[in-house]
């Protein structure tokens, strides 16, 4: 296959990516995709003298497709072994969307002894559901329209998602067919198990006290017209939990990374793991 993998505690195989020299930025990926999503920001990265380090998560792209495990704490387990084996110590951890979460449940059970600084990127802490103590979030039915939509045709749902992933339905989006056919690709690397658990796990998480665990300095970012993790809900509400957090929204900008808004998170981060 290519890539260099670690095997976990219950023999699950995972895959990364490591390029480059120096101190490492580890980066984990959005469900449904893979490690591959990265590759402009670990090569950015390792170009400016960093070692970049990215994993597909569990059930997702080259990893192992176990039946268990495919739950928010098994994920940050998956990343701390990781972690601690390529024993990467004052890391910069990245994580976007799911992956945010990866990272905030990561330093909730891990804590911060091997991390220097946190960047959550379009994150789903705090919480994503909507609750009577979150009222800002989404009812669980846009869930389970998820979860409905991934069993009936999970290829034509992956293409459609892709849509409001990168804002192509908006007027003036200049998105390119082949950034959405990217994005089609790796989504159906995911074992389907591993794609549905996934779903609970992003939306119902509560990550809050693991945010008030983070004690290293913390950039959260997110596009302002997000419509996979709305933001009244998400960034501005995580920035004030973790207490040494510096927030960067960007305007009109939509969830995935593409375009002249990823030239500017490209320059948010490096600013941020330089300064």
């Amino acid at each position: 296959m290519g890539h260099q993998h670690i095997t976990t505690h219950d023999k699950t195989a995972i895959s990364y990516k490591d390029w480059g020299d120096g101190q490492p930025v580890v980066f984990s990926h959005g469900w449904p995709l893979n490690a591959d999503v990265w590759d402009p920001q670990l090569r950015l990265v390792a170009e400016n003298g960093y070692r970049a380090v990215a994993h597909d998560r569990r059930g997702h792209g080259r990893s192992g497709q176990p039946w268990e495990g495919n739950d928010m704490d098994t994920y940050a387990d998956d990343l701390a072994e990781l972690i601690e084996k390529l024993d990467l110590r004052d890391a910069v951890l990245v994580g976007h969307s799911t992956g945010g979460g990866e990272v905030a449940r990561y330093l909730g059970r891990h804590g911060t002894a091997r991390v220097s600084r946190v960047v959550l990127l379009s994150s789903v802490p705090p919480l994503m559901l909507k609750t009577p103590a979150n009222p800002e979030g989404a009812p669980i039915d846009v869930f389970d329209q998820l979860r409905a939509g991934l069993l009936a045709d999970r290829s034509q749902f992956y293409q459609d998602l892709s849509a409001m992933f990168y804002g192509a339905n908006r007027s003036g989006s200049t998105v390119s067919q082949g950034t959405r056919d990217a994005f089609w690709m790796m989504s159906m690397q995911v074992g389907l198990k591993a794609a549905y658990d996934c779903v609970k796990e992003f939306s119902e998480t509560d990550f809050t006290d693991d945010l008030k665990r983070i004690d290293v300095p913390t950039l959260i970012a997110q596009g302002e017209d997000d419509q996979i993790v709305p933001i009244v809900a998400a960034a501005p509400k995580a920035a004030e939990i973790v207490a040494d957090s510096t927030l960067k929204t960007y305007p009109g900008a939509p969830h995935g990374l593409t375009g002249s808004y990823q030239d500017a998170f490209n320059n948010d981060l490096l600013s941020f793991i330089k300064s």
